[in-house]
């Protein structure tokens, strides 16, 4: 019995020693707030960043509006990728970003998409097309212009093509750009506008008309770290976004990148 007493004693004094020596702390987490647009280029990234410096990232993916009024509410994001400079002021405007942070990190550009059951693979897009019988009963799909940025180049673009009367009562508005592009997936729209990276990693519909640049602002993603999150592990990863190996990336999704 002593010498059973007396092994327990040697056992918790020798684990209160190593723990003393050896304190566990918690893995660092950097948690990004990016537009729906950015998912596969980002995950990707993420993936890479923790296999070279074992931080996790946590993703949050949504329209850049709704993210924008959750960190606007405090949302516990790190790092906020808008897919326009709109919801980027937002946020400024705000008061919760870090002031000087502020970057143009990415360009992208806007497409006409159809399933590749649609039987034309190439559409003029002008004042006289008619697009109501190139939906053939269905509608037009891109993200909800009231909010999403993809909408709003959308409705710009086709206000300056002239098209815009005619395609609003069409419109099937999405809440983010991948919802529209899950629409043309389906077939439930025939035809959708949506970035040209996310027609690119689908492989259910097919690039019909590229949406001339000069029919809308550019396109631009802006990123930028929240106010009072600059630590250590954040700026790292910020600074790692704008690397040769996250610059890669996002080229092969189809990004313009901004040097």
């Amino acid at each position: 019995m002593w010498v059973s007493k007396k092994l327990s004693v040697l056992v918790v004094s020798f684990a209160a020693a190593f723990s003393s020596i050896t304190p566990v702390h918690a893995a660092e987490k950097v948690t990004i707030f990016a537009a729906s647009s950015l998912t596969n280029a980002m995950n990707e990234i993420a993936d890479i960043y923790q296999d070279e410096t074992g931080v996790k990232t946590a993703m949050s993916f949504a329209s850049s509006s709704t993210l924008a009024r959750q960190i606007a509410q405090g949302a516990p994001a790190d790092i906020y990728l808008s897919a326009n400079n709109k919801w980027m002021d937002y946020v400024f405007e705000q008061g919760v970003m870090d002031a000087d942070s502020r970057h143009q990190l990415l360009t992208n550009s806007l497409v006409m998409v159809a399933p590749k059951s649609y039987p034309d693979d190439h559409v003029i897009i002008n004042a006289s097309w008619n697009i109501k019988q190139a939906l053939d009963g269905t509608r037009l799909a891109t993200g909800d212009p009231a909010h999403v940025p993809a909408g709003r180049y959308t409705k710009e673009s086709l206000e300056n093509l002239g098209l815009w009367q005619q395609a609003e009562p069409l419109l099937a508005r999405a809440n983010n750009v991948r919802g529209a592009l899950a629409l043309v997936e389906r077939e439930e729209a025939l035809l959708g506008m949506v970035y040209k990276t996310d027609a690119l990693v689908s492989k259910k519909v097919k690039i019909v008309a590229d949406i001339p640049e000069s029919s809308h602002v550019p396109i631009e993603y802006p990123v930028a770290i929240v106010k009072d999150k600059s630590r250590k592990a954040v700026i790292d990863f910020y600074q790692f976004l704008q690397s040769k190996q996250a610059i890669d990336v996002f080229t092969e999704y189809g990004f313009g990148v901004n040097k």
